[in-house]
């Protein structure tokens, strides 16, 4: 049976779907990629202010007024402190959920607050300053390397909104037409500024389309296609944070590493179809045994890895309870005279603190002791080294 590739399952969504998801919370590992992406961001937006000191320089030798100049280099100095900031919070290995929108809140604002202060100097420099303007779209194309849709909406959004109220402020306070003229930013017209807002709409459409395909493919990337079980790269991903959360908690965190028994035989005597059936007919039985805060994994072909947050002893009694379930529900492979399959699993546990502090450590420990499972006669879970 054909699978349709990656991008035509996100071609075939509909735009309502789209936006739902571009709306969600992204999952764990979309969100560990955003974290990086938001230290990313706070390292550009260092750069980038440090080249807005430029820009007052160039004003000035330009031939622009002192005022502008003095404008200009005070939004830049604020602009790198609060850089520096920013740069501090990204850095921490605590993950602050709220860190992306504030720092888009202040990229947005920034701006604007730029803006009004343009405006009291000089009517016209508020609506036709296109280099301080620019640097909304710059906010909303930043937000793409965090990764999380809500981001780049919130950014958009927010622009839109100050942008539209900086618009009608200065129309309502022009006392003529000739306040909206000026010799060095040309005449302030509702046309060309109706078009900026549009721009702030598109370049937020674009971004947030940006995101989703990240998204999708991130996804997709950590997600096994016969079970839709989160798989390897998952589990490379979110582990470290799991054992960061539950070494900050002082708990335990255990990992099972599951093999299922003589797998092989039921490729060879009913065919692969119904190894993938049966695959699916074990993972059910796992789901179903499982509690919401634990993970189950598939690492590949018939090795699965379960994530509890317990200390070693209580995994062990949940991974051999699972174990005997599986065994009371037989599979059937639904094909000419074979009867209904018993399968069984071997298993090794392993626990953090305990065994390890790292994925690396505690997938040898893990590995170790369910070969001895093996050995030992299979349909068993061992968690301590022999």
């Amino acid at each position: 049976m054909l699978r349709p590739d990656a991008g035509e399952v996100m071609e075939s969504r509909s735009a309502r779907e789209i936006l739902a998801a571009v709306l969600a919370r992204p999952d764990e590992v979309m969100l560990e990629v955003g974290a990086g992406g938001e230290l990313l961001v706070a390292r550009l937006r260092v750069v980038i202010a440090a080249l807005l000191l430029v820009l007052p320089l160039a004003n000035a030798v330009s031939g622009g007024t002192v005022r502008e100049t003095l404008i200009g280099l005070g939004g830049a100095v604020f602009v790198n402190v609060f850089a520096q900031v920013w740069l501090q919070l990204a850095r921490r290995r605590r993950r602050y959920r709220w860190l992306s929108f504030a720092t888009v809140a202040f990229d947005v604002t920034a701006t604007t607050a730029v803006l009004i202060v343009l405006a009291f100097a000089h009517l016209p420099a508020a609506l036709n300053s296109m280099v301080v303007w620019g640097c909304y779209l710059l906010a909303i194309v930043l937000t793409a390397l965090r990764g999380d849709g809500r981001t780049t909406l919130f950014a958009g959004a927010l622009a839109v909104l100050q942008y539209g109220a900086i618009i009608a402020a200065v129309f309502a306070f022009a006392d003529s037409p000739e306040h909206l003229l000026s010799s060095d930013y040309g005449a302030v017209t509702p046309g060309p500024q109706v078009q900026r807002v549009m721009l702030l709409v598109i370049a937020t459409m674009i971004t947030a389309t940006v995101v989703y395909r990240m998204q999708r493919l991130v996804e997709m990337s950590g997600t096994d296609g016969l079970t839709r079980l989160p798989n390897r790269t998952w589990l490379l991903h979110r582990m470290p944070r799991l054992l960061e959360v539950a070494s900050e908690e002082d708990g335990s965190l255990s990992l099972a590493l599951i093999d299922l028994d003589h797998f092989s035989r039921i490729n060879d005597e009913a065919g692969h179809h119904a190894g993938d059936r049966a695959i699916r007919h074990v993972v059910e039985v796992l789901k179903g045994m499982t509690e919401r805060n634990e993970r189950l994994v598939r690492l590949g072909g018939e090795e699965f890895v379960l994530v509890m947050p317990q200390p070693l002893g209580t995994a062990w009694e949940r991974v051999d309870a699972i174990r005997r379930v599986l065994g009371q529900r037989p599979f059937d492979p639904e094909r000419g005279n074979l009867e209904p399959l018993r399968l069984t699993f071997s298993a090794g546990v392993a626990a953090s603190p305990h065994d390890g502090h790292d994925l690396s450590t505690l997938l040898r420990r893990a590995d170790r002791r369910l070969k001895m499972a093996k050995r030992e006669g299979r349909n068993r879970v061992i968690a301590r080294d022999g």
